[in-house]
């Protein structure tokens, strides 16, 4: 395929206005190959938080044909102040244009990491209306009307933020205004309580990585209740040590090509303690609204449940951070008969080995036109 035409989308939203300095809240580039023919087939892929608009296989699946709409809400590098049905609607906003203007006769959800649970609420919520509000905020009407995907693809995906994070949680933090504090039983980076971790260590930690999560979720609801009638309909607030993933620095737990004592930011403790970390700034909604297993709706597999298009899950076997017990869930939870797991030899963000990122392309493009 010859060269690859970019071309940046700004549009508006239905939520919010444009910004002061001129920037529309839904913003992208769409990624095509050169020629007068507009792609029949069109990809689109969104985060919770990370910039998609240059996306690592735009230009190789443009040069295999395809379309790619790498797409941003309002909420890039904006994670403190996320709200669900908000993004769906921007993201809607990114699969009208690909029907409306450029062209595009199918639609491919793509879900990336984080992004794989955020396309999964999007079908989920333009098939069979769902998502409701986060505590204190009024319905958004363009949800409720949303352009659906023909396809979708589940790549290097997590289960659900709420999922992530709790796995990820350092529950030996004893006070949450204080990052290093710490109960030495729970400690995962004290030697006493390995690697390796035993099987009692491992069920008393998630245990008690749960509890964490709902602790800061009473707080959070708590908050919300104590701010009615004050000034204030919210509040910031931090989230300490979130790289704790026993798997992270243990590798006899779910074995796998990954890298030893190792995460997305590098070695689990350093990264643990520092100032680097999802979910690390919240409003009390944004908590909710994301991160809290029991109020979210970015769990992953209600949403999958409700999802009958034909579907990809391709796993990358040295991820770091998603594991094949996570990629087996996600093709589990699907409600698609038409439904196929695939794995490939690569980390998360398919950078090694050389050729990770070509061979994901091929078998993306293969599957897309054996639908055709």
């Amino acid at each position: 395929m010859g060269d690859i035409v970019r071309e940046f989308i700004g549009l508006p939203s239905p939520v919010v206005g444009r910004a002061g300095a001129g920037g529309h809240p839904c913003q992208g580039i769409y990624h095509r190959p050169g020629g007068t023919v507009a792609p029949r087939t069109a990809f689109i892929a969104t985060h919770y938080n990370v910039d998609f608009s240059e996306h690592y296989l735009a230009s190789f699946l443009a040069r295999r044909g395809y379309g790619f709409l790498g797409w941003n809400t309002r909420f890039r590098g904006n994670e403190a102040h996320f709200l669900l049905d908000h993004a769906l609607a921007e993201i809607g906003v990114g699969v009208r244009w690909l029907r409306e203007h450029a062209g595009a006769e199918r639609v491919i959800l793509l879900g990336n990491s984080g992004g794989g649970s955020l396309m999964a609420a999007y079908q989920s919520q333009a098939t069979e209306p769902n998502v409701a509000p986060a505590p204190g905020m009024r319905p958004i009407p363009a949800i409720e009307e949303l352009p659906a995907g023909d396809m979708f693809i589940a790549l290097a995906a997590h289960s659900g933020r709420p999922e992530v994070l709790t796995n990820w949680l350092d529950p030996s933090v004893t006070d949450e205004t204080d990052a290093l504090s710490a109960d030495p039983a729970l400690d995962p980076f004290d030697a006493g309580n390995g690697p390796p971790y035993s099987q009692e260590f491992q069920r008393t930690y998630r245990a008690a990585q749960r509890a964490r999560n709902e602790r800061i979720t009473d707080w959070a609801l708590a908050q919300l209740a104590a701010l009615q009638g004050t000034r204030a309909k919210d509040r910031l607030f931090n989230v300490y040590r979130t790289w704790a993933d026993l798997r992270m620095t243990d590798p006899a737990i779910e074995p796998s090509d990954r890298r030893p004592n190792w995460c997305y930011l590098g070695e689990p403790v350093k990264a643990n303690y520092g100032v680097f970390g999802i979910g690390a700034l919240n409003t009390l909604r944004s908590w909710l609204s994301m991160w809290s297993l029991r109020t979210s709706q970015t769990t992953a597999a209600p949403h999958l449940r409700r999802i009958t298009a034909p579907s990809l899950v391709v796993h990358a076997t040295a991820d770091t951070g998603v594991f094949e017990s996570d990629a087996s869930a996600l093709f589990d939870a699907l409600g698609a008969t038409d439904k196929r797991l695939e794995f490939i030899t690569a980390d998360h963000y398919l950078l090694e080995p050389a050729g990770a990122r070509t061979h994901a392309a091929d078998l993306i493009a293969a599957w897309v036109a054996a639908k055709s």
